[in-house]
């Protein structure tokens, strides 16, 4: 971690931003080549930098798979990036928009334009590509960026600013390092726009500090999202897919599931196949070398609070896999875990979990479900394992997420051509595929007047015209 004193920290960061601001101003909005150029350049850095990262990221946790961080990260940016250039000429292409029947003559349209210079604030659990993702979108609508990532993973964070310093001017892509208060100087400054992504709490503070310049913000924060499996649907196939979602990266992912909902009939089933899957998936247990650790102590202490906080209450604590009591073993490792029927007021029903904690939750009938979502703050993810019936509708139309899986976890965020983003506590705006191309891009519409003009016949002095065409367009049945 780099120390900066409040002054210079803001001081430096603010000098940064006046040279991409003037060299922005100075040559302009970079066509489609000089894009797509950059976008190459940034993924040729990664593929050249891919082994680096890799264990630097590993070193930052403490231990994290290769595997994990080339398909859960790298893969993601190479393929964001790959899908940028594909569809830039599309996304920078003039929309024509409807003109109305008294300005038939003129054309209106919409160019988007790039913002200026964005700033990205990115998390310590997918340093990566929450940081590099928002990094190729900004460049794809032709801004300069500047990035603030995160203090907790100080390897990685560190080799990207290496990486990115070699790849492009510090008047098109800077990286500031520094702690939390570097990080709330950051958040001040009048860029053109912000994009945070981390904790819904300290999105609150951003979101204030970026009031003060009215900077557009777009917030990825999180939440505890539900996974609820239909009656009889507990099996291999579906469990597999949700020990994916919820124990990648050791569940230290946004949109993981943060808890379950079982049907009754299913709970000792769901216990068992569990079990199972979680052998399946880590067969050396909590040694394997595809199981992650937990980033720092304050994570790992907070997480070892809630099973205990748990326990205290007399709630059934289950630990899964192979070994679970050898965790210890390795440095800030936690067993997969079932809690059996938390009640809501249980700390692990009321934050976040972060974790490869899972909460079980019991129903009887899917109303049961809606209500239980519908009288929470909405979740970044929802996600339904079950046939696509009426009750599977009937929770997708009677609950607000920011995205839904399917039979599936996680996989939405890799959809390129979809929206991703939260909504209310799990956050604000979207980025990925077009919505993010155009949240960092300014719409300027225009209206382009013709040689002739009907607007002119209802312009004053007012005669019969002028009657005539506002009492056939507002819909009276007679004229004066």
């Amino acid at each position: 971690m780099i120390e900066h004193s409040e002054h210079d920290s803001d001081c430096g960061t603010h000098d940064l931003l006046l040279k991409q601001k003037a060299s922005f101003v100075e040559h302009g909005a970079p066509d489609i080549k000089i894009r797509k150029a950059n976008l190459k350049k940034l993924k040729a850095a990664v593929l050249a930098y891919r082994e680096q990262l890799k264990s630097a990221v590993s070193d930052d946790f403490g231990h994290r798979s290769a595997h994990e961080t080339d398909l859960l990260e790298l893969f993601g940016i190479i393929q964001s990036i790959d899908y940028m250039i594909k569809n830039l000429k599309k996304f920078m292409k003039r929309e024509r928009r409807h003109v109305g029947m008294y300005f038939q003559s003129g054309k209106a349209y919409v160019d988007y334009q790039p913002k200026g210079v964005v700033g990205i604030m990115s998390p310590w659990n997918y340093p990566l590509s929450l940081t590099l993702i928002p990094l190729a979108t900004a460049l794809a609508a032709g801004n300069r960026a500047m990035i603030k990532p995160s203090e907790l993973t100080p390897k990685t964070s560190g080799l990207i600013k290496q990486l990115l310093a070699r790849t492009f001017d510090e008047t098109e892509v800077a990286v500031v390092l520094g702690d939390a208060k570097v990080g709330a100087q950051f958040s001040r400054q009048p860029f053109d726009h912000l994009l945070f992504t981390g904790s819904t709490p300290v999105g609150h503070k951003v979101m204030q500090a970026a009031s003060e310049h009215l900077v557009p913000l777009t917030l990825e924060l999180g939440g505890k999202s539900p996974a609820v499996i239909a009656k009889d649907h507990v099996n291999n196939r579906n469990i597999a897919r949700l020990v994916f979602g919820k124990l990648a990266n050791a569940g230290q992912t946004c949109v993981a599931p943060d808890y379950v909902f079982v049907h009754e009939q299913d709970l000792e089933s769901f216990i068992k196949h569990y079990d199972e899957a979680v052998k399946h998936t880590y067969p050396k247990g909590t040694l394997s070398p595809d199981y992650t650790s937990i980033v720092n102590n304050d994570h790992y202490k907070r997480l070892n609070s809630l099973c205990e906080d748990a326990r205290n209450l007399g709630v059934k604590v289950v630990e899964v896999g192979h070994f679970p009591e050898r965790a210890s073993e390795r440095i800030r490792t936690i067993a997969p875990t079932l809690v059996i029927e938390p009640p809501n007021y249980a700390n692990i029903m009321q934050e976040e979990i972060f974790g490869p904690l899972l909460p079980v939750k019991t129903y009887t009938h899917i109303s049961e479900v809606i209500g239980f979502i519908n009288s929470r703050a909405r979740p970044l993810a929802l996600y339904y394992f079950g046939d696509k019936n009426a009750e599977c509708s009937a929770l997708l139309a009677n609950t607000t997420s920011g995205n839904v899986g399917i039979n599936n976890t996680l996989m939405h965020v890799a959809q390129d051509d979809l929206p991703f983003g939260g909504i209310g506590p799990s956050g604000m705006g979207a980025y990925h595929g077009i919505e993010g191309f155009k949240a960092m891009s300014h719409a300027k519409g225009t209206y382009e007047q013709g040689k002739l003009s009907p607007v002119n016949l209802l312009r004053a002095p007012f005669g019969r015209i002028a009657d005539f065409a506002l009492n056939f367009t507002l819909g009276k049945s007679k004229h004066r």
